[in-house]
């Protein structure tokens, strides 16, 4: 059993006053654009966030996650008949070609090979359809509700689909997985296995040109227009953002990071080692102790003004000695209004040893002796 040990903690008085924060239209051509603090989630600017629309080759930055979480990148992936000659843009798999997975995720997501996307899936899921079904299990698990897969490659089907606010959300889970950050931030690629030699060039040109580019994924049909999901960071915070059917897609990119870095900053709301609560302790040396985040808490904030994050402090119902530093206890949840934006773990700050024989036996000498 949990129970709230401290309810609804308001942290707004730390950052001042300050209410929602500002709107600002910016001039894009996205028919559907987001941006969002990497870390948290939080939106910082939206456009009809919450229109499906086709994604294109966006697609494959859930086609890389579920491989990378479900695979082993040594693997070597022998290409059938599904893969061969796969139209659109292509690492160009000859049939029957031995190579291995990290090489398929680099030709993926660097040179957008569609091929190279159905060879993933059907080495992870034994087919398209099947891999399509874990793709649209992630995508749930992620609260991505409002988007369904069909192809690993993002060819159009008419149910294929997500939203930008839903691939902000893909892309912020697959940029915390590190081996998926550095496939995406890497420029020039040179593949190790194969039968013919390859050099993928990554073409994101968020990664190329703008300062503290990160990646992520360029896409394109004639069905889903130009779309793409970028990531940038500076002065320690990270922005994803994603536009979807923009005819100006870099261009807006850059416009809408630089918004994200000119309006709002990152604040340390809990420092780790703070205590955020304190707890009863059964049976033990000491019958109280300190609960401390596991890390800092970081929640962006707008320059020059604040945020009404609300922190609540969940905890065991019962704690029993023996208890050690850095047990995790329970956890502490960021609210911005009702929506919960983050969790972060909470441990214990120190050693509490069971109350044995001799620690009674102490206290007993140490009253005689007082």
């Amino acid at each position: 059993m949990m129970r709230l040990i401290k309810g609804l903690l308001c942290f707004a008085a730390v950052f001042g006053a300050m209410g929602a924060a500002k709107a600002m239209a910016l001039d894009v051509s996205a028919r559907s654009a987001i941006l969002i603090e990497a870390d948290t989630g939080k939106v910082l600017y939206a456009q009809n966030a919450h229109e499906q629309l086709p994604m294109a080759s966006t697609t494959k930055i859930m086609t890389a996650l579920v491989a990378l979480e479900n695979g082993d990148i040594s693997d070597m992936v022998t290409v059938d008949a599904s893969a061969y000659g796969m139209e659109g843009s292509s690492i160009y798999l000859d049939l029957e070609e031995e190579i291995s997975l990290n090489d398929l995720l680099y030709g993926l997501m660097l040179s957008s090979g569609n091929d190279a996307a159905v060879a993933i899936a059907v080495h992870i899921g034994g087919g398209i359809g099947a891999f399509a079904d874990m793709m649209n299990k992630k995508a749930l698990e992620l609260g991505a509700y409002n988007t369904n897969f069909v192809t690993p490659n993002g060819l159009h089907d008419d149910q294929h689909y997500t939203t930008a606010y839903d691939l902000a959300r893909i892309a912020a889970a697959a940029m915390k997985n590190p081996s998926f950050r550095e496939i995406v931030s890497t420029e020039y690629y040179r593949a190790e296995t194969g039968e013919r030699a390859r050099t993928f060039k990554n073409k994101n040109r968020i990664l190329w040109e703008y300062p503290g580019g990160t990646g992520v994924k360029t896409g394109y049909t004639k069905a889903a227009g130009r779309c793409l999901v970028f990531s940038a960071e500076q002065e320690g915070m990270g922005l994803i953002g994603v536009v979807l059917n923009c005819p100006d897609m870099f261009e807006d990119a850059e416009k809408i990071l630089d918004y994200g870095f000119e309006n709002y900053e990152t604040v340390i709301m809990v420092k780790a080692g703070v205590t955020a609560a304190t707890v009863s302790v059964n049976g033990g040396e000491k019958s109280l102790l300190e609960l401390t985040p596991a890390r800092d808490i970081i929640v962006p904030v707008e320059k020059g003004g604040s945020a009404s994050y609300r922190t609540r402090v969940v905890t065991d119902e019962t704690i029993s000695a023996p208890v050690y530093a850095g047990d995790v206890l329970g956890y502490i949840e960021v609210l911005d209004g009702d929506a919960l934006l983050l969790r972060r773990d909470l441990i214990a700050g120190e050693d509490i040893p069971d109350a044995g024989i001799d620690y009674y036996f102490r206290r007993i000498i140490k009253r005689f002796a007082a």
